[in-house]
C-alpha cells in the first residue's frame, strides 16, 4: 500500500515553471519574462533576475550595503552599454568581488521568488536577450526552483497569513519582558502603519522575501497586527415562493368590507 507521504511526494517536486525547466534542458540563452519579474538565462543557467516587487541589486548594494550611490551611477554610465557593470564595479575598486557575488545571489533568489509565484501571468521567452549588469555568477535553474518552493513553504510554516505580505505593517506593543532583535527593531522603526513589506524592503535596502519573513515572524510573536480576510456576510435562507409571489388583493372582498363598515355607521 502506498503511504500518504509517498502519494503526495510527486507534487512536492512539481516544476515551479515548466518553461524554465525546458529552457534549462535546452541550454537556452535569453530572458524569461513574466508579469512579476524576469529571469535571464545563459546556457540554461540563471545569471540574473529582477522584479518590480523587490529592491534591485543597486538598492541592495547602496542602501543595504556599503557602495556609494555615485559609484553605482558611474558604473552604469561607463559600462552599462557594454554590459559590464559588475566587472567595472570590481575592477574600479568600488567593492570586492565577494560582496558583489553575495548581493547578486540574493537579488537572483529574491526576484525569482516573485517572478515564479503562482498567478504571475503567462511566460514568454526572448531568445538572446542579456542584462546590462554583465557576468557575475550563474545558478542552476533547478536550484532556483528548489529555493522558490522552500521559501513558499517557510512563509506558511512561520505564520500562514498571506495577507500580511501585501498589507500595511501595523506594529503592536511588545509584551512585558518580550525581547526584540536589532533587525526587528529596525523594521518596526520604519513601520508606520502605511508601509507594506515591499515598501519596507526598499527603505531598509533588504531583500523583499527576507522582509516578508521578518514580518510574518513579528506577527507570529504578536508584534505586528495580522490582517484577516473579512468574514463573508451570513447566508440568508431563501424565502418560500409563496412569500415572494405578489399577492393580488381580492378587490370584491375589500369592497364588501367597506360597504359593511359604512352601513354600520
Amino acid at each position: 500500500m502506498t503511504s500518504p507521504a509517498t502519494a503526495t511526494a510527486p507534487n512536492a517536486f512539481a516544476a515551479v515553471s515548466p518553461l524554465l525547466t525546458r529552457l534549462a534542458a535546452e541550454r537556452a540563452t535569453g530572458a524569461l519574462l513574466r508579469d512579476r519579474g524576469t529571469l535571464f538565462l545563459e546556457d540554461g543557467r540563471v545569471v540574473h533576475a529582477e522584479s518590480p516587487a523587490t529592491p534591485g541589486l543597486d538598492v541592495l548594494l547602496t542602501t543595504g550595503g556599503g557602495l556609494a550611490p555615485e559609484r553605482w551611477r558611474e558604473a552604469v554610465d561607463r559600462a552599462g552599454a557594454r554590459r559590464q557593470v559588475a566587472r567595472f564595479l570590481v575592477d574600479s575598486g568600488g567593492l570586492s568581488g565577494g560582496e558583489l557575488e553575495i548581493c547578486h545571489l540574493a537579488a537572483i533568489f529574491d526576484a525569482a521568488f516573485f517572478a515564479l509565484s503562482p498567478g504571475s501571468g503567462p511566460s514568454r521567452f526572448r531568445r538572446g536577450a542579456t542584462h546590462w549588469i554583465g557576468s557575475v555568477r550563474s545558478v542552476p535553474a533547478a536550484a532556483v526552483e528548489r529555493e522558490t518552493r522552500r521559501r513558499r513553504d517557510l512563509l506558511d510554516a512561520v505564520w500562514p497569513y498571506p495577507l500580511l505580505d501585501t498589507s500595511p505593517v501595523v506594529p503592536r506593543a511588545a509584551a512585558p519582558g518580550q525581547t526584540i532583535t536589532a533587525r526587528q527593531r529596525a523594521l518596526l522603526g520604519q513601520a508606520d502603519g502605511l508601509r507594506t513589506p515591499a515598501d519596507l524592503a526598499w527603505v531598509l535596502g533588504r531583500p523583499a522575501f527576507h522582509t516578508l519573513l521578518d514580518v510574518r515572524r513579528l506577527a507570529a510573536a504578536g508584534l505586528v497586527e495580522t490582517p484577516h480576510t473579512p468574514a463573508p456576510p451570513p447566508a440568508v435562507a431563501p424565502m418560500p415562493d409563496w412569500m415572494t409571489e405578489a399577492q393580488s388583493p381580492d378587490v370584491a372582498l375589500l369592497r364588501r368590507l367597506r360597504d359593511a363598515l359604512e352601513a354600520s355607521l
